[in-house]
């Protein structure tokens, strides 16, 4: 088994935009499936931590797009495993357009870098990953495949904003969990610029820090401002109740070419 494992992927009429591209909250799925089939295959994915009352967590996931795959197109998403620390890992993924019937020209389209932590399910806190899967770990590890994309932005909280946009939580955005999806605030953040924007905009670039949970019956707020020409900052927020302070759960940058 190859460290790096391969999801073959169609770009089909149900998941692309009116620009006939494949929208970004299905490409952010299809990389956390990948990221999942990888572990499930190597005795650290769901099925397995599952017995020990354990979760992995996204805590950083940031996607970068040449350009998305067309409508029936054939695409494949690579990952691999760069690092491991003592409380979390650094996951990447490279995204390609097959060019031929046998996929022997594949154009890279794009690239993705991820940070994830396993908890405990019932304290909500990190584990230490070089005691517990260290040596599981060890074998698949691929940091001289590098990710060619910046790394990861330090995003300070919002000190102001020029909207706000506010979200009561719905059935299908709570995942196996019992929390938000880690895809659907992704794909809200989408939701935020219109029709009209996307005509003469592509989104090349969204990063996403993930700060806290949030569940069914909070409310989510989404402050933004454009913090240079086609770079905007957005913070997500949750309240319970409409006189509480929302507190934060996302910090994002979107950058548009």
């Amino acid at each position: 088994m190859t460290k790096t494992e391969t999801a073959h992927l169609v770009a089909d009429v149900f998941n692309t935009d009116f620009n006939h591209n494949l929208n970004y909250s299905t490409l952010g799925r299809e990389i956390l499936n990948t990221a999942e089939q990888h572990a499930e295959k190597r005795d650290f994915g769901l099925t397995q931590i599952r017995k020990s009352n354990q979760s992995w967590v996204l805590s950083r996931l940031t996607i970068e797009m040449n350009r998305m795959p067309h409508v029936f197109e054939t695409y494949s998403i690579d990952t691999w495993i760069e690092n491991i620390y003592r409380m979390f890992t650094n996951r990447n993924f490279c995204i390609k357009v097959s060019n031929s019937t046998d996929d022997s020209d594949p154009e890279v389209v794009g690239y993705a870098r991820s940070v994830w932590a396993l908890i405990d399910n019932d304290s909500r806190q990190p584990l230490d990953l070089t005691s517990l899967y260290g040596q599981t770990f060890e074998k698949w590890l691929y940091p001289e495949n590098p990710c060619p994309i910046d790394g990861h932005s330090r995003i300070r909280p919002l000190s102001s904003y020029s909207s706000e946009v506010k979200y009561a939580i719905r059935y299908n955005d709570i995942d196996c969990n019992g929390h938000v999806n880690s895809v659907k605030y992704l794909e809200h953040i989408c939701n935020l610029f219109n029709l009209e924007f996307y005509k003469q905009h592509r989104l090349k670039r969204i990063e996403l820090a993930y700060v806290a949970e949030s569940y069914f019956g909070d409310t989510l707020h989404f402050f933004m401002t454009e913090i240079e020409p086609l770079r905007y900052q957005i913070e997500i927020a949750k309240s319970s109740t409409a006189d509480e302070t929302p507190t934060t759960v996302v910090r994002s940058f979107v950058t548009f070419a």
